[in-house]
């Protein structure tokens, strides 16, 4: 059933819903079989019965609940007694058909949203991206897998010697073919982007045994649990035997489970131990992702004891100095505050620097021209703020510096400027221009607050709309008894302090 394809006249008139990331990448499992035997989301009544007894309504066993919600303004589209009404698209996040549900079952699951339950079937020609070539089904890898043990790794950070050591061991230990799966759906552990973490895999591949190299939309949900019983499920439906625990809990559903003992780098002669076999003298441990990232943010090369030489090029160019990286600098603050004087003259001082394009995206210049007819709504300021963080996040992405400056007064929102940023690859730094209300109101050079006090104008921040002031700010900025150059100043020392800046040299 999932392998089919549905009639166009059906498709025609059916509603379309795009679905979160975690949900797409359960669907591209579904369909490509490494759900089996699955072939849909999990219906009220097979959820019911995964909580109370740990298998689905028709006795089945199953680890963890795989689900799809929609808003409500979808879920009215939708009745599954109706056959003109029985039928979903779900589209990628570009807007293009993926597959099409058959919907059993809705129901709500909170404040506007519901949970939708049906079989899923495939529409298109099976998807788009980078190392499509990697994506193969369950049925396509075990075909080529050679008889006996399997020894999977799902791959989700890169691997370095420590790792591929004990890789080299267990495959060894078990005389096992490699299987290294590479989780593709949306960032992993250490911020890289999916087909960054692919060519770090790749980069490192003369130090494996022979090893097959699929790339899953494995998805992270914040559930530790939940994501290893899945992540099993799904290695064992693609041949694997036993499952190397590189980092993450996981449990075997089927599998026996290897737990590496810690390993050593042994200084005199160069190669890496169990950790109790080397005596601490002689001793170096594997190094923390911390310590790895700090290193490449200050452009330092990776040790050759620690890291590939070309697993180390391959990081430094998806991590370059943060000198030569993306970076959305985000200032957020009430009307009159002074973030936008002061994003302005950071904006100014940085292109007399010369080091970096630069973009200034100022709150009233971006809503005439990039939100126009956005009103002043929760939703409508998301929208706006969001809107802003994706240019920022795209200019980011190309090496080149955002300067950003709306009020942003919802933590959502930032939140979501701020992620969208990681995913680009550029650095975020949120500054919070925290000039008291009653200084920012004495300023009112727009007449704003006057108005808003009179009665006149709705919905201003900080009068009758509530600014959330933010936990997670990198500098904090009070313009009260601070001068314009001052601030400039501070900004700029903050992000040389950090190295995102080279220091002038007059």
């Amino acid at each position: 059933m999932n392998g089919s394809v549905l009639p166009e006249d059906v498709l025609r008139d059916a509603p379309s819903f795009t679905p979160r990331p975690h949900e797409l990448a359960d669907l591209e499992l579904l369909l490509s079989g490494a759900y089996a035997p699955l072939t849909g989301f999990l219906s009220r009544t097979d959820l019911a019965s995964l909580g109370r007894r740990g298998r689905l309504a028709d006795g089945t066993y199953w680890p963890a609940p795989v689900t799809c919600e929609v808003p409500g303004e979808v879920a009215a589209l939708l009745d599954p007694a109706d056959p003109a009404r029985r039928t979903l698209v779900l589209t990628d996040l570009e807007g293009a058909p993926v597959a099409a549900i058959e919907i059993t079952d809705v129901w709500q699951t909170g404040e506007n949203r519901h949970g939708i339950g049906g079989p899923v079937r495939r529409m298109g020609d099976g998807g788009h991206g980078p190392f499509q070539r990697l994506r193969r089904t369950p049925e396509e890898v075990k075909a080529l897998l050679p008889p006996g043990r399997v020894l999977g790794v799902i791959a989700d950070r890169p691997l370095h010697r420590p790792q591929l050591a004990q890789i080299a061991h267990a495959a060894r230990t078990l005389a096992a073919h490699l299987l290294i799966l590479i989780p593709v759906s949306g960032p992993g552990p250490d911020g890289l982007p999916p087909e960054a973490l692919v060519r770090s895999i790749f980069a490192a591949r003369d130090r494996m045994p022979p090893a097959t190299i699929v790339a899953v939309p494995l998805h992270t949900r914040g559930d530790e649990m939940r994501d290893a019983l899945l992540r099993a499920r799904v290695a064992r439906s693609y041949g694997v035997t036993h499952v190397l625990s590189t980092g993450d809990t996981l449990s075997g559903a089927g599998l026996r489970v290897l737990l590496p003992r810690e390993l050593a780098y042994d200084n005199r002669d160069g190669q890496w131990r169990w950790r109790d076999d080397v005596p601490p003298r002689n001793r170096r441990l594997a190094m923390a992702s911390t310590e790895i990232e700090d290193l490449l943010d200050r452009g330092f090369p990776l040790p050759e004891w620690h890291t590939p030489p070309a697993v180390a090029k391959e990081l430094s160019r998806i991590r370059p100095p943060r000198r030569h990286r993306g970076l959305v600098v985000f200032f957020t603050g009430l009307s009159g505050s002074g973030k936008s004087t002061i994003a302005r003259n950071l904006a100014d001082a940085m292109r007399e620097n010369g080091d970096r394009t630069i973009t200034l995206l100022d709150g009233d210049v971006v809503r005439r021209e990039l939100t126009a007819g956005l009103g002043f709504s929760k939703a409508d300021r998301d929208r706006n703020v969001r809107r802003i963080g994706w240019v920022a996040a795209e200019v980011g992405r190309h090496r080149g510096m955002a300067v950003a400056c709306p009020i942003a007064p919802y933590e959502a929102a930032r939140a979501a400027a701020r992620q969208m940023a990681a995913e680009a690859g550029a650095g975020f730094v949120l500054v919070h221009v925290a000039t008291p209300l009653e200084v920012c109101e004495s300023r009112d050079r727009k007449g704003l607050y006057a108005r808003a006090r009179a009665g006149q104008l709705r919905g201003m921040t900080g009068i009758d709309d509530p600014y959330e002031e933010p936990t997670d700010a990198e500098l904090t900025v009070d313009t009260t008894t601070m001068t314009v150059p001052e601030a400039v100043e501070m900004v700029l020392s903050h992000l040389i302090e950090n190295g995102w800046v080279e220091p002038k040299l007059s």
